[in-house]
């Protein structure tokens, strides 16, 4: 399975490092006018529902999970520190995907429901194409996604506190269980309490560790960009690091995947440029803020233990080197907080694929049981087999999107300039 993912993956950031470029060009860089993306953050519209910031936080919700903390951590051990200087360059390619996808996502939303199915099956006339993507949404982010989130707090949870991990995942099932049942509004509105907490406790740590170690950012800037070209040349070459680190913050922001344009279509504003720039915003959050945080709390832990390739175990020796064992108790809770927030949120990316196949509400009852059973099954089996899965069908799922993106270009030119 590993080399088949290696292909899938080295088609997919192909193509979305030819779609960036071309798109960068074409959008006349739109991704770098930030004056006009936080013009648009605070635009005010007279309607009831879901908001736009509202949306904006629920994505942010749904995509800072354990890519954010575990998979950066994979990242840096893998293909060493260079990474960091990667993942910040695919930002600048990636963001302006995110901005096309959201843009879409308002162009082509059908009855508040949006997404890559739905621009595929409209605007592309595809049928097949945009049923076979809603298929694979659903095994990805049902199945697999939900079962990574509530495996990483099981995990870290019973390495804390030495609880059973049977317990552990029952708990957060049937926490999460009570929240899916409850529907969009009630996800949305909890997502609004848990992202300031999440992001406050993040942000004292992150701001502690990046004090405590002021004197040497210049130093660690410097070693990274050097890294950056240098890292594993020998074994795997500079190639294999960009793919990695590219792979990695796809896994934190979603960008090309088009699944945080599920999201986006759930909101009551029709503004798609509003939609769009929200989706810079996103990505940069995630790769700026806290993939940043997370990168300078592992590298600057200079006693990691370089036998351990489980990344929340990586990151949490980090934050014991650095706060001790209130750090381990720390990382819990904004891990806690992380992929709950995750789990709650993409249960609606499995949702609106479903709601895109049939419109027979009685088996969206049955798939809040299915993702249920799921959480908790996936607490307890083994995070290599998910994520080797997940690797697969989030690469397909990316080239089906960026195919999409591409034959949409005439559409996204004339809307989005």
């Amino acid at each position: 399975m590993q080399d088949i993912n290696k292909i899938l993956w080295s088609i997919a950031i192909s193509f979305i490092v030819i779609n960036s470029i071309y798109y960068s060009f074409k959008l006349k860089f739109v991704q770098f006018k930030l004056f006009s993306c936080f013009k648009y953050l605070f635009k005010k519209e007279n309607k009831s529902g879901i908001s736009p910031l509202d949306t904006l936080i629920m994505s942010l919700s749904s995509k800072i999970g354990v890519g954010s903390l575990s998979g950066v951590a994979l990242c840096i051990y893998y293909a060493g520190i260079g990474s960091i200087f990667w993942i910040m360059v695919s930002s600048f390619l990636l963001s302006v995907l995110t901005y096309i996808e959201n843009g879409l996502s308002i162009l082509y939303k059908n009855n508040k429901k949006s997404g890559p199915m739905y621009y595929i099956k409209q605007g592309l006339g595809n049928k097949w194409l945009s049923t076979l993507y809603a298929i694979l949404v659903l095994i990805t982010y049902i199945f697999l996604f939900t079962s990574i989130q509530n495996n990483t707090i099981v995990t870290l949870t019973n390495d804390v506190f030495s609880i059973n991990k049977v317990i552990i995942s029952l708990f957060i099932t049937i926490l999460s269980g009570l929240i899916i049942m409850r529907g969009i509004k009630t996800i949305s509105d909890i997502c609004n309490k848990i992202f300031p907490v999440m992001m406050i406790v993040f942000f004292i740590i992150g701001l502690f560790v990046f004090i405590k170690n002021i004197a040497i950012i210049p130093d660690l800037i410097k070693l990274i960009i050097t890294d950056a070209f240098t890292t594993k040349a020998i074994v795997g070459g500079i190639f294999h690091t960009i793919i990695f680190s590219f792979q990695k913050s796809i896994f934190a922001n979603e960008a090309g995947v088009g699944t945080s344009a599920i999201i986006s279509g759930a909101t009551n504003s029709n503004d798609y440029k509003l939609q769009a720039n929200l989706g810079i915003i996103s990505t940069y959050f995630i790769n700026f803020i806290i993939i940043g945080f997370t990168s300078l709390i592992i590298i600057t832990a200079n006693h990691i233990n370089p036998s351990i390739v489980n990344g929340i175990e990586f990151t949490k020796t980090a934050f014991y080197y650095h706060l001790g064992y209130f750090g381990e108790i720390t990382l819990l809770l904004i891990l806690f907080l992380f992929s709950f927030s995750t789990i709650i949120t993409i249960y609606y990316y499995g949702e609106s694929a479903l709601s895109f196949i049939t419109n027979n509400k009685k088996y969206i009852n049955i798939l809040k049981i299915v993702t249920i059973i799921s959480i908790f099954i996936g607490g307890l089996i083994k995070a290599s087999v998910i994520w080797g899965f997940i690797d697969t069908f989030l690469a397909i799922l990316t080239i089906i999107n960026m195919y999409a993106i591409y034959k949409l270009k005439d559409i996204i030119i004339s809307k989005l300039k």
